[in-house]
């Protein structure tokens, strides 16, 4: 994510404008903290694959931007992130309704963080899960 966020009143446009792709899927916030982030992503045929199952890429998206805002939450001043590592397991497809995540930091460090993101679907069943590493990067000039 950018090291500067669009002028916005609203933290969670902000954040969401910084990544527009997130944005043109649907993906909103409902939580943004720096010790939980949580969003979601509305079912859409658009989004589906075969048997109008989501597509696992629009999941491991909500994961990767829901995991993102969670480090760029924990960034010290001026740094900048970016995902260099993802593992997901999906546990059962998502046919209807909201996709939910949550992500929460598992190590915070000057170099690198670690966010876990569970998603959920409507009925609260786990969904998949996703560990994340992201770079912490020094601003620049710094």
């Amino acid at each position: 994510m950018s090291d500067t966020l669009p002028q916005n009143d609203d933290p969670r446009a902000q954040l969401l404008a910084a990544v527009p792709f997130a944005g043109h899927l649907g993906i909103t916030f409902a939580e943004t903290r720096p010790d939980r982030v949580e969003g979601t992503l509305p079912w859409s045929p658009e989004l589906c694959t075969a048997g109008g199952v989501l597509h696992g890429g629009a999941v491991m998206t909500l994961a990767d931007t829901v995991g993102a805002v969670c480090a760029y939450l924990n960034l010290p001043d001026g740094a900048a992130t970016s995902t260099i590592e993802s593992k997901s397991n999906f546990l059962r497809a998502v046919r209807s309704g909201t996709a939910r995540a949550v992500a929460r930091p598992l190590h915070i460090g000057g170099s690198f963080i670690v966010v876990q993101t569970e998603m959920y679907d409507d009925q609260e069943r786990l969904v998949g899960q996703t560990t994340q590493t992201q770079a912490v990067l020094a601003a620049r000039g710094a």
